[in-house]
């Protein structure tokens, strides 16, 4: 990182250190004024009769006596708790100074990755995200794009594979962390608001059965006779509630253990007179479960877009940190655990005049640590001007040669290629269509089965009437009699 860079992102950070800072301890303050209020609203209201007691015993008897009583209940308490210290609110409203020893509130609410509040560290649920089953292999720089989209042909699960405790638990952490990351960021926002306003959002859209994704199936899929299949050779089994593309892989998944215990318990269900109150319950224990992960699913996307520009800016600071080298940064993440040490020694004397400023950046180039765009040397040193889509990993576009390079050796891309039933992919390092990978594997297996030599067209067998032939040849002939 070049120094006017560094001085820039230390600046900058420094600005949303204090400013989010500012705004914990005032939420502090109103949390302070509404326990205080509460308590001496519920003093005036003398719900414990405390408040008539004494003013009886003030009216009737000597007031000095009831004065002094309390005043020596006070000294008897702190002679009972000497080291006891009284609350002092001048600390909240005295100015920090550059030699002050008070800590901030928000040094320990964030990690390095996530820059006082500016960027996500979705890392942890990336990788629960790659444990799931039948989960896409997607990258993180792939993951911060479709996190918060459910949808199965945008990086999501499919809905019959949601129903899972491993599952649920992943949204959980998800929800959990974006919930978390809100607070800490909008401390003066009332969030439990929000989030109740979104519940009765959400409550209403599943009775109109309008959450996207989580309709309930037709009358008409119900069965296979009224069910429209995808194609014409398209067979549907209503055991499993499954379509097939064609018989003979219906047949082939007709002695699989899963039709196998599903079409016992449909037999069980037909066969029970009451078959149809347990097929009913059922089906509604099903509905809670689909309820459940349709409630965290919609929680996660209202997060999501409420905090739209931190996941813009989160991608965008991944995609600038792959450009950089490993020195590069070490040097970023140690800028930043040094600020708080070069914050004291600098003093608090320093005037913020870049804080009002907007970013001009006509070049759109990518955005550093500090909220400004990069230098345009480093930005064309790295080559982030140019695009290397790759059908193979399903037309994303890596910006810079390096990242391009690099995305070969990457789990994603070699997952693939295996699915293109190719194995040996250290042959295919700078090929990225389809088409051309298959043609070139198919080429491969053509050279290999020639190279392969035959020993029984080496061996040569000649006949009665001088006739040359291979001996393989020659011994199938003298078996059928011919020679």
């Amino acid at each position: 990182m070049c120094p006017i860079s560094s001085w820039h992102w230390y600046l900058t950070s420094k600005q949303i250190r204090d400013r989010l800072n500012r705004d914990h301890e005032v939420a502090q303050l109103l949390d302070q004024i509404q326990r205080q209020s509460a308590e001496l609203l519920s003093l005036y209201e003398d719900k414990s009769g405390l408040r008539s007691k004494e003013v009886l015993q003030i009216s009737t008897g000597d007031p000095f006596d009831e004065f002094y009583r309390q005043v020596a209940g006070i000294k008897e308490h702190h002679a009972r708790y000497p080291n006891e210290q009284a609350e002092n609110s001048e600390q909240w409203y005295r100015p920090r100074k550059g030699d002050d020893d008070q800590p901030y509130i928000v040094d320990s609410m964030f990690s390095g990755e996530e820059a006082y509040g500016r960027f996500f560290d979705l890392h942890s649920c990336h990788e629960s995200y790659l444990n799931l089953p039948n989960a896409k292999r997607h990258g993180y720089l792939q993951y911060l794009e479709v996190f918060d989209n459910f949808q199965p042909g945008y990086g999501g699960i499919k809905r019959a594979d949601k129903l899972t405790d491993q599952y649920f638990k992943y949204l959980g952490e998800l929800m959990e962390y974006l919930e978390s990351f809100m607070r800490r960021t909008r401390p003066l926002e009332n969030i439990d608001e929000v989030l109740k306003g979104w519940q009765e959002e959400f409550e209403t859209a599943w009775e109109k059965d309008e959450v996207p994704g989580w309709q309930k199936e037709k009358a008409a899929k119900s069965n296979g006779a009224g069910r429209t299949l995808s194609t014409a050779e398209a067979v549907w089994c209503e055991a499993c509630e499954k379509e097939f593309k064609n018989e003979n892989v219906y047949k082939g998944h007709l002695n699989g253990r899963k039709h196998v215990k599903a079409a016992e318990l449909l037999a069980r269900r037909e066969d029970t007179p009451d078959g149809n109150a347990n097929g009913t319950r059922l089906t509604s224990a099903h509905r809670l479960k689909e309820r459940a992960v349709a409630e965290r699913e919609f929680r996660i996307k209202k997060l999501t877009g409420a905090m739209n520009i931190e996941k813009d800016d989160t991608r965008v600071n991944v995609e600038r940190r792959q450009g950089m080298t490993e020195r590069e940064r070490q040097q970023e993440l140690e800028n930043f655990y040094n600020l708080t040490s070069s914050s004291q020694n600098k003093g608090g004397d320093e005037k913020d005049e870049d804080e009002g400023d907007k970013i001009y950046n006509p070049l759109k180039l990518p955005l550093a640590w500090d909220g400004k765009p990069i230098p345009f040397w480093l930005y064309r040193l790295h080559g982030l001007g140019q695009e290397f889509p790759c059908e193979i990993c399903g037309n994303f576009v890596y910006r810079g040669r390096r990242a391009f390079d690099k995305h070969f050796n990457e789990t994603n891309h070699i997952t693939n290629l295996k699915r293109l039933g190719i194995t040996s992919t250290y042959l295919f390092r700078d090929i990225t269509s389809i088409e051309e990978a298959v043609r070139l594997w198919e080429k491969i297996q053509r050279d290999q089965s020639k190279n392969q030599i035959d020993e029984g067209s080496v061996v040569q067998m000649e006949d009665a009437e001088g006739n040359v032939m291979p001996e393989k040849v020659y011994l199938d002939l003298q078996k059928q009699g011919l020679l």
